[in-house]
């Protein structure tokens, strides 16, 4: 993706850009129900590679099956690319683990930028401490060949009631994740940074006493005066 565009990304709210989605009709972007397991790290940003599941067939997915070479599973883990994230559908099911802390290991020391589940993972105190953003609904214990057959990747998936196609990009930060389309990327990340710039200076004038009518959204001259005058005294 764009390196400036990953950049401005990096500095912005999932919030502001649901936001600036909203502006343009995208109303369903937030993937639901998914937390960070280390709200501490920065942004989590890239272009999505999906893995999709569906529900296990016993004589079909035994444990065998980590045995094939070609296994969806593990051939995503090393084929998903730095600076990618790994998108999965669980079908918001966690009642057996999308992935575990070696997969997600494997990720990490092969650059990916983030991994998101509908589901769950597990080994996932191993997974907190991870320095790679990892999202998922709640910890959960049993493999994924319990309940979840992996059949593809890199295709169009849905995740948290959010459709993501390949190439989408994903941000994370410590309140929630959005896709945002690969078409709008740019213009949505440019608009979020001036969107982040003004917010700021409503919640210092906010913070401050100010009350929110005129100034948020700036209907008056003198909120839209005040808020030039901030911009050149901080450089925003």
């Amino acid at each position: 993706m764009n390196p400036e565009t990953r950049r401005q990304l990096m500095g912005v709210s999932t919030a502001t850009l649901c936001t600036a989605l909203f502006k343009r009709g995208l109303r369903n972007q937030c993937i639901q129900d998914v937390r960070p397991l280390r709200p501490g790290l920065p942004n989590m940003v890239g272009p999505a590679y999906t893995l999709r599941y569906i529900p296990a067939r016993e004589d079909l997915n035994g444990i065998a099956v980590f045995q094939n070479a070609d296994h969806p599973q593990r051939v995503a883990v090393e084929q998903c690319p730095a600076g990618a994230v790994l998108v999965i559908d669980s079908r918001k099911d966690a009642r057996a683990a999308s992935a575990g802390g070696i997969l997600v290991a494997r990720l990490m020391q092969r650059g990916a930028a983030g991994i998101v589940t509908d589901g769950g993972f597990r080994d996932s105190p191993d997974i907190a401490r991870y320095e790679m953003p990892a999202y998922h609904q709640r910890p959960s214990a049993p493999t994924n060949l319990t309940l979840h057959q992996a059949v593809d990747m890199n295709l169009p998936i849905g995740c948290g009631d959010v459709a993501v196609w390949p190439g989408d990009v994903v941000v994370g930060d410590a309140e929630a994740v959005v896709v945002i389309p690969a078409h709008l990327a740019d213009e949505i990340a440019a608009e979020a940074v001036e969107m982040t710039a003004f917010e700021d200076f409503v919640q210092e004038e906010v913070m401050k006493g100010r009350a929110v009518i005129g100034l948020y959204p700036p209907t008056t001259e003198a909120a839209r005066q005040d808020f030039a005058a901030w911009r050149e005294r901080t450089g925003r």
